[in-house]
């Protein structure tokens, strides 16, 4: 997945791709032709994705740490924290299951750069590689690994913004000199939206909004993967309704609806691999005519990975194990900043937002 060799030539997307575009309202124009979801089975997603020219599937995968992943699984995973580690898998792991599976046939080195990002080292500002070096997981198996190693050393907190996530994501595929990349994002809510007015948005949800306008003018599809209980309204916005993209590169999917379903298990599997996936061979097309495929822009990216959380930042090993009746309440919600202290009209946990 990455360190192919490829031919490289030199684009400056500037003149396409403005940050400072005004941002769109809530309610969101429909400025281009979404792909539509025209695959009914696995293997025509798989028959697709070859007869597109897809070799290789350059798997990136982004991971959800913040502290709502402790009172989200309250009805979805028997109230407990959706990253509880146990003989089972959580959701998170079989969501890598899944995905790492289906596109193991288009793996060619079966490198998938992974990064957490929402814990209390990285907040809505940065990510962490899985690895101190910042190498490569080694397969979905390796990823998996790894997953388990890092979460008892976590401390959940936030808040939510898949921009660092995204911006890691198009640094990737600068330095691939402009491969082909699914960035698959698993993640157990919306991006954090405090006090804005009806028409607005928070910061995070411009800084995720223009990221995700700007990966589209790189060859890079976005899997964002639903876990846990939602909300997910804002989710589908960002799916159906951002204007101004190059190409649609964002697809959204209800992880716990699908596996919530009255079937046998290896149908669930099938029907959310399909539905994360099926739209990756016309969106591969669409880099290819845009002409963003093996080419390098010059990006140089404001974030550079920290390393995992460990050693001295160990925290108790059960941190990530939580109970409905840590779910907050009008008596104890925590801050919607940083998600790690109680919210006090005072601004005791020292950030001065307004309730």
């Amino acid at each position: 997945m990455g360190g192919k060799n490829s031919t490289a030539s030199t684009r400056i997307p500037d003149s396409r791709y403005n940050p400072s575009h005004p941002m769109p309202q809530r309610r969101l124009d429909r400025k281009y032709s979404k792909i539509s979801d025209n695959y009914e089975t696995l293997d025509q997603v798989t028959s697709a994705l070859a007869k597109a020219g897809l070799e290789s599937s350059n798997l990136i995968v982004g991971i959800d740490f913040t502290k709502s992943n402790e009172w989200t699984g309250k009805k979805s995973f028997n109230g407990r924290s959706l990253h509880s580690i146990g003989p089972l898998q959580n959701p998170y792991e079989e969501a890598i299951s899944i995905i790492g599976k289906t596109l193991a046939a288009f793996d060619e080195d079966n490198l998938i750069p992974c990064f957490g990002f929402g814990d209390a080292s990285t907040h809505d500002e940065n990510v962490f590689s899985f690895y101190p070096d910042s190498r490569s997981c080694q397969g979905f198996e390796d990823v998996l690994r790894r997953y388990r190693e890092i979460v008892p050393h976590l401390k959940l907190s936030g808040p939510t913004s898949f921009a660092p996530i995204i911006e890691t994501a198009i640094a990737t595929v600068e330095e691939s000199g402009g491969q082909y990349h699914v960035l698959l994002i698993i993640a157990d809510g919306q991006v954090t939206s405090v006090d804005t007015k009806h028409g607005q948005f928070s910061s995070q949800e411009r800084k995720t909004i223009d990221a995700i306008v700007k990966a589209s003018y790189y060859p890079l599809s976005i899997v964002l993967v639903g876990v846990g209980d939602g909300p997910w309204y804002m989710m589908k916005e960002f799916d159906d309704n951002i204007p101004s993209r190059a190409f649609d590169n964002l697809q959204f999917v209800n992880f716990t609806d699908i596996m919530s379903k009255n079937m046998d298990p290896l149908r669930k599997q099938t029907e959310f691999a399909l539905t994360a996936l099926m739209e990756i061979p016309l969106q591969y097309q669409a880099t290819l005519q845009l002409g963003l495929s093996g080419v390098r822009t010059g990006y140089s990216p404001s974030i550079t990975p920290l390393p995992p959380p460990c050693g001295e930042r160990l925290v108790n090993p059960n941190v990530h194990q939580y109970y409905p009746n840590e779910m907050p309440t009008s008596s104890n919600t925590v801050c919607p900043v940083c998600y790690t202290r109680q919210k006090d009209m005072a601004f005791s946990c020292g950030h001065q937002v307004s309730f």
